[in-house]
């Protein structure tokens, strides 16, 4: 049954404004056909499907919406204005999927992890547009998992969702551990850390990145403290020409995970 809302004070759009504020905790909110149908292929419980009439009257979409019926609790279908008052971008997209928050657990990362894993640390970035960015860069070069501290911003916020392109739904993560408890963690795993420091001698193709290994990357603005670095195992730097100072931290990791995808198919083909 498709319920149709007229009213922006309707009980279901409340809880789709509260969920894209991030004030529930257990719950994502998903806008966009192509992420909502990764988000119905990852298989997460669908607590809501809300979608415009516009939307609904174009074949193609038509059909997805059809397809994702089988998966939601709930189906709504708003007018584009009502849509557009629960959208998070300027432009609304026409569909809006409510899900259940995926497993982000230290369990659920380690039972992902192959016999060489190349983890992702993401500690105390803040911006979700870099988040994303990572994180689809990271499963473009084959990293088995990645970590979002506690002071790091939600991959799964709308934001950093749209910039990772699906890769969030398809690379096991975890979730607010303290930057401790990672550092203890890769050491129990036998994984070792090496993180992004502008001030290393070595150079971040110098370092083998063959092993099982932990790239941490710190904040946009500050990099990684002294403290943070010396807890690390290594510390590597990407050369740059003068005056540049320094790269987006979204730019960095590409260079450093290329730089580990190439040695590890270079190895793989021996």
């Amino acid at each position: 049954m498709i319920d149709r809302i007229t009213s922006k004070d309707n009980s279901l759009l409340r809880e789709a404004r509260a969920v894209r504020d991030g004030k529930v905790e257990e719950m994502i909110f998903v806008e966009g056909l192509r992420l909502c149908e990764e988000a119905v292929n990852s298989q997460l419980p669908i607590h809501a499907l809300i979608f415009s009439d516009e939307l609904a009257k174009k074949p193609k979409p038509a059909e997805l919406i059809e397809k994702f019926f089988a998966s939601s609790e709930r189906v709504a279908i708003v007018s584009e204005k009502l849509l557009a008052s629960i959208s998070y971008s300027k432009t609304p997209q026409g569909i809006v999927i409510l899900a259940s928050r995926p497993d982000m657990t230290e369990e659920h990362l380690a039972r992902r992890q192959s016999e060489s894993p190349l983890i992702v640390v993401m500690h105390r970035i803040t911006n979700p547009v870099n988040v994303g960015a990572i994180l689809r860069t990271a499963e473009a070069t084959g990293v088995t998992g990645a970590i979002a501290t506690e002071n790091a911003t939600d991959p799964f916020s709308p934001k950093a969702l749209r910039g990772a392109m699906g890769a969030a739904f398809r690379l096991p993560m975890w979730f607010r551990p303290s930057y401790a408890k990672v550092i203890e963690w890769c050491m129990q795993h036998s994984v070792k850390t090496v993180c992004a420091d502008l001030d290393a001698n070595a150079l971040y193709t110098d370092m083998d990145w063959t092993t099982p290994r932990a790239l941490i990357l710190g904040p946009e603005t500050s990099g990684l403290t002294p403290a943070e670095i010396e807890a690390a195992g290594a510390a590597v730097r990407i050369p740059m020409r003068e005056p540049v100072e320094s790269l987006n931290v979204s730019v960095a990791a590409g260079v450093l995970l290329y730089e580990a995808a190439r040695q590890r198919d270079h190895r793989a083909t021996k």
